[in-house]
């Protein structure tokens, strides 16, 4: 007997006959259509990157213009450099480092392998060596001399216990330290690891515990850099992590001779060694300059630094020969390459005495 359905299997031979050549002839229509439609929003990033890569170009150039301000900021207190200080603002240390040096007396000059080079004959303020003395730059943690300046300036009890809380951490350059969160030391041992390893957290601790917090301790930095007549300086920060803590090598030979006025500066920053107690632990640490257990050297005061951004940084004063002298090395580059700088103007005195200047720069100071 004859039905009217079909069977299962021919019903799927229909269904294939039927629907397999429409469903491939919609699939070639739609791979057509996609070929030849313009390109959408999600597709254009090609032609719009080519306009940011032009912006991005121009504006790399006007921040390589105000970096150029920024090194040849004048000492009227200007303060615009301080908001272009970045990565691009160094791509003035080729300009500098490539200056000559002038020789007089027919003396070689020693190959340095600071940016800046500066220095100064403490008794009579005489410049002996002058090597981009008026550029701005960042310091790093020289800048824990004015720091200890004005924790002595406050007159707060050197027996004071301070705690290391989360708020001194670094949060900046995320560097690490030795004094853990919740240890507890004097002012006194805070202010000498400060000076003579570089603490960076007992330096914080030490703002923390000014009057009026830490903005009031860096208000206080910069009054006292006013005071100094350090007219190219700026501070952010008390440990010397930012940046933005700026000043050129004429100021530092003025914070130097400030800070030679302090005892305890003296002492603390020439120490070799010195061991304290966290409570937690008992740690020893050691001077961050090598030159302090030389002894062809003569240190009275010395701060060593080192941030990306500034490069190795020393300053010194010393005695050579009988002549006490502030010496300022900023933006060196190589491990220890600012302790052989020192060393090549030490043989400066030692050797002669004839002088040698940055060709047309020398300057007296003023």
């Amino acid at each position: 007997m004859k039905t009217d359905l079909f069977s299962p299997l021919e019903a799927m031979r229909a269904i294939a006959l039927f629907v397999m050549p429409r469903v491939l002839l919609s699939s070639m229509v739609i791979a057509v259509a996609l070929a030849t439609a313009p390109l959408d929003a999600s597709a254009e990033p090609a032609a719009n990157k080519n306009v940011d890569v032009a912006a991005m170009h121009a504006n790399l150039a006007d921040a390589q213009k105000v970096s150029g301000a920024a090194v040849r900021a004048s000492k009227n207190g200007r303060r615009a450099h301080l908001e272009s200080i970045d990565d691009v603002a160094f791509d003035a240390r080729t300009s500098l480092s490539s200056r000559p040096f002038t020789v007089r007396e027919g003396q070689q000059a020693p190959a340095l392998r600071s940016t800046i080079a500066y220095m100064v004959d403490q008794t009579t303020g005489e410049p002996l060596v002058d090597k981009n003395s008026q550029a701005v730059v960042p310091i790093a943690s020289v800048t824990k001399l004015m720091t200890a300046m004005v924790v002595l300036d406050s007159k707060a009890p050197l027996s004071e216990p301070l705690e290391v809380t989360d708020e001194d951490r670094d949060f900046e350059k995320h560097t690490g330290s030795r004094l853990s969160v919740g240890s507890m030391q004097s002012r006194e041992d805070m202010l000498h690891i400060a000076l003579m390893a570089s603490e960076n957290r007992a330096a914080a601790a030490l703002s923390r515990y000014y009057p009026g917090g830490r903005p009031a301790f860096i208000a206080a930095m910069n009054q006292k850099a006013k005071s100094l007549g350090m007219t190219d300086t700026h501070f952010e920060n008390p440990a010397g992590l930012s940046k933005l803590n700026v000043s050129s090598a004429r100021d530092l030979v003025k914070m130097v001779e400030a800070a030679y006025q302090y005892p305890l500066i003296r002492e603390f920053s020439t120490d070799p060694g010195y061991q304290v107690s966290t409570g937690k632990a008992v740690l020893s640490y050691h001077n961050t300059n090598i030159l302090i257990r030389d002894p062809r050297w003569d240190i009275g005061l010395q701060k060593t630094g080192f941030i990306n951004e500034s490069g190795v940084c020393l300053v010194m004063q010393t005695t050579i020969r009988g002549r006490p002298v502030v010496m300022v090395l900023l933006d060196s580059v190589g491990r220890h390459s600012d302790f052989a700088d020192a060393g090549h103007l030490r043989a400066m005195l030692t050797d002669g005495e004839s002088r040698f200047s940055e060709v047309g720069t020398a300057r007296s100071r003023s």
